[in-house]
């Protein structure tokens, strides 16, 4: 996963005698900043070529490094600088930006970031703070959680999401508008008829299917194959749909998809359950790769959910239905129509360790189209999940995200009978009555990924002008 890159830019005071004697003082908080992040790791740091002391340099100087490509900008603080500057350099820099000032009763860098905030607060500019010690522990962490965040922010601006087919089964919560994704997060939209998928299924290489095949025959669990929905020739469709989808991808540089396939692609020619499968995981036949959002039912609010989760986190997201409350067990069961990142069956490096816990079962007769369903039972482990939802407000709509706290738990692969047997199953603990859940929930989609990631999606969430919908709060 590619790091962070965070600009930092010091501040001093405007009048030049002062400046020139407290340079070294702004200086070596700008130090202490930049190695201290460049000592974790974790970030990328691009420092200011000088220390801002002027309209002109506030200006030129935060300019230079938006230009850099870098995704936020930390001010740092270590005397008290003009916060004419700050709002001069947040104007013509690179978002969000952090104000940071650290505990010097012989300087007055705290009072300058305060007096920065409020000059960003006047103009409507958001900006977040921290103050302290940067080698502390819990102020470097503080940074490194904003230098993520921002990231998800930043290269998800720019971003094209595909979105191959129309909507699908009639759900309202699956479309979106280009024009409001545009304003928003700045992705552009790119409408794909799924019929390209038929088209160039056909031009696969057979060298490349049978290689496919053999991959998967060989390291799956389970291939059930019945003789007639699910054949030898109807999986190597599903290989040459997923390649088609790959070239979809490449050839229209896009970032993220949604894939409608129901009715028109699972009644009459395959379920792409495969496709959503491993564009997801982070290996196919092909080797290791970089796991890829393709949402099902061409749900684009589920998608970019998916994308930010990934963006965050490096690992592949789960889409998933919710599908059960488990009264006995006490647990959410999330059962998706068909697919889901076989990586989450083990969660191991190791894609043999994953994919021997999967079984390609048949399409069930809901689809005649045919070919397979990739089941799995998700790992247990704490995780966070999350689902973007837009409610109506005024003249148009408002973005917020629900996010919860889980744990995943394991229960015998027999009770997945209960629900639909050859689907992915998840089965959740949930921080909550589970009828809070029922009664609120603004969608029949979610996502997770692994892990505690609530204070990271909370302040990606303000990041974007987003609302935050928690149920355990």
């Amino acid at each position: 996963m590619s790091k962070p890159v965070i600009g930092v830019l010091g501040f001093s005071d405007g009048d030049k005698a002062a400046h020139e004697m407290l340079k070294p003082i702004v200086q070596a908080q700008v130090d202490a900043i930049t190695n201290a992040l460049r000592a974790d790791g974790r970030v990328e740091v691009v420092v200011a070529e000088d220390i801002v002391h002027s309209d002109k340099t506030a200006k030129s100087y935060a300019e230079d490094l938006k230009a850099k490509g870098v995704d936020a900008t930390i001010f740092a603080y270590g005397v008290f600088a003009f916060p004419v500057f700050s709002v001069i350099a947040a104007r013509y820099g690179k978002g969000p930006y952090l104000l940071a000032a650290p505990f010097n009763p012989d300087w007055p860098g705290m009072v300058s970031m305060l007096a920065a905030g409020g000059g960003l607060d006047h103009e409507g500019i958001q900006h977040f703070r921290v103050a302290g010690d940067v080698n502390d522990k819990e102020v470097l962490e503080k940074i490194i959680k904003f230098a993520k965040c921002a990231k998800v922010v930043s290269r998800l601006n720019g971003q094209k999401y595909g979105l191959i087919g129309g909507r699908s089964l009639g759900m309202y919560s699956t479309t979106v508008s280009m024009q409001d994704w545009q304003e928003k997060f700045g992705i552009d939209v790119e409408h794909i008829d799924q019929l390209e998928i038929v088209r160039r299924a056909d031009e696969i290489d057979d060298e490349q299917v049978e290689k496919a095949y053999k991959w998967l025959t060989e390291n799956v669990g389970k291939v059930e194959f019945n003789g007639t929905s699910f054949t030898p020739e109807k999986l190597k469709t599903q290989i040459r749909h997923y390649e088609a989808t790959k070239k979809i991808i490449d050839e229209n540089e896009l970032d993220f998809v949604g894939v409608k396939c129901h009715y028109e692609m699972s009644a009459h020619y395959c379920t792409q359950c495969l496709s959503a499968a491993f564009l997801n995981d982070p290996y196919d036949w092909d080797g290791a790769k970089e796991p890829f959002v393709c949402a099902c039912e061409a749900d684009s609010d589920a998608a970019l959910t998916m994308q930010i989760l990934k963006l965050l986190t490096g690992d592949p997201a789960i889409f998933m239905d919710v599908r059960h409350w488990d009264q006995e067990n006490g647990v959410m069961e999330f059962c998706n129509c068909g697919s889901q990142s076989t990586w989450y069956a083990a969660a191991s490096d190791d894609y043999k360790e994953n994919l021997a816990k999967v079984t390609l079962y048949p399409a069930l007769d809901l689809y005649p189209g045919g070919g397979c369903h990739v089941n799995l039972q998700t790992k247990p482990g704490k995780a966070t999940i999350a689902r973007l939802c837009r409610r109506k407000q005024g003249d148009g709509e408002r973005y917020y995200m629900t996010i919860i706290p889980c744990e995943f738990v394991e229960l015998p692969k027999e009770r997945e009978k209960l629900t639909t047997m050859e689907w992915p199953h998840v089965f959740a603990k949930l921080p909550f009555d589970h009828n809070i859940f029922l009664e609120r929930f603004g969608a029949n989609h979610c996502h997770a990924v692994y892990g505690d990631h609530v204070e990271e999606l909370k302040m990606i969430c303000k990041m974007l002008d987003v609302d935050v919908e928690m149920y355990n709060e």
